[in-house]
């Protein structure tokens, strides 16, 4: 249920209701909007008596919410969220590029592409420092010192910065040094996880798990969101299909959808779905072109030596190459752009 308020409430008639939901054993979720407050609930296990609060000061109206979706859907919150992670935003007019190494390496590895995507106008760069990989005998990331690497390269370039967090023991380690972290397709589910990134006050970039519904998928950002954290990025990263020539189908068709159905920003990762690199540049032109908020993109200097992910990663001549062709396209689809020359 949506507690809608009257336009120029006062602060005490909003905790006033807030009080009255969690004395029903509930949890409110205020979300201020343009014109009014509302007030979101969760926690109910069946119908919600609208009696206790309809009588209240400052209440105008109370929606039934029929999605299980709740925070997430626009049922909720018709306006589109912006999260900012440091001064680049995400959901705004805007698209937003974030690049770089699929994982930290070594310094001078991760130093010289950090400059490189800056030079070429990206917003937000990535890495690796904790990596979950398939094989346990694969390069699993440089860990704290990957951590450490990163802080180096946010002082130099000043761009923020974006890296995975795989498990809870080392999730403080991760928030403590990122402007955002990253929850991947492998624990789009693990349930503790996600209620811990609900803990944090940093902004998590989460990623569609290979198999996962679009329900589930927001399900999944809802277990973050009913934790207390609101800024929340979606992000396509293909699933798993019978096609035979790329690493996962990328299901561009869902990023209409969720600009539908959702106000979270939804940002796409052609690198991921293709798993070739001559695929990345057309995929991540078509993410813009069907309304995505932003890409994220992986960046070597040297792919043919990538200790992960080399096959997908662009090379600094093709990420110019993307970023040119980025120019061109987001004002045909009415986007403005950071990306400048």
């Amino acid at each position: 249920m949506l507690v809608v308020m009257k336009a120029n409430v006062e602060q005490h008639e909003i905790d006033r209701v807030c009080a009255a939901i969690r004395d029903m054993g509930l949890d409110p979720h205020p979300i201020p909007g343009q014109v009014r407050t509302a007030i979101g609930m969760t926690g109910n296990t069946g119908p919600v008596d609208p009696g206790r609060l309809a009588a209240l000061p400052g209440v105008v109206e109370l929606i039934q919410v029929t999605q299980p979706y709740k925070l997430t859907g626009r049922e909720m919150q018709p306006e589109d969220s912006i999260v900012r992670v440091g001064d680049v935003e995400f959901g705004g007019p805007s698209i937003a590029v974030i690049a770089g190494p699929c994982s930290v390496e070594t310094r001078d590895q991760t130093m010289t592409t950090a400059r490189c995507v800056r030079e070429r106008g990206a917003d937000v760069l990535r890495g690796g420092a904790y990596k979950p990989r398939t094989s346990p005998y694969a390069f699993q990331g440089l860990g704290r010192e990957g951590l450490d690497i990163l802080a180096t390269a946010r002082a130099e370039t000043g761009m923020p910065v974006v890296s995975e967090v795989v498990d809870v023991e080392t999730f403080g380690a991760v928030e403590d040094a990122v402007d955002m972290f990253q929850i991947g397709a492998r624990n789009m589910q693990n349930y503790s996880l996600l209620k811990r990134a609900g803990r944090s006050r940093k902004p998590v970039l989460l990623k569609r798990s290979m198999s996962a519904t679009l329900k589930e998928f927001l399900l999944a950002a809802e277990y973050i969101m009913a934790g207390g954290n609101r800024d929340v990025i979606l992000c396509e990263r293909g699933i798993r299909s019978f096609s035979d020539f790329a690493r996962f189908t990328l299901d561009l068709t869902i990023v209409p959808e969720l600009k539908r159905i959702t106000h979270l920003p939804v940002i796409v990762d052609p690198s991921h779905a293709a798993g070739r690199r001559e695929l990345v540049i057309p995929l991540a032109r078509a993410a813009i072109a069907v309304g995505a908020d932003g890409i994220i993109v992986e960046v070597h200097p040297e792919p043919e030596k990538a200790l992960s992910d080399g096959p997908q990663a662009l090379t600094p001549d093709m990420f110019e190459e993307l970023m040119e062709e980025l120019r061109i396209i987001t004002p045909a689809v009415r986007r403005a752009s950071r990306v400048t020359a």
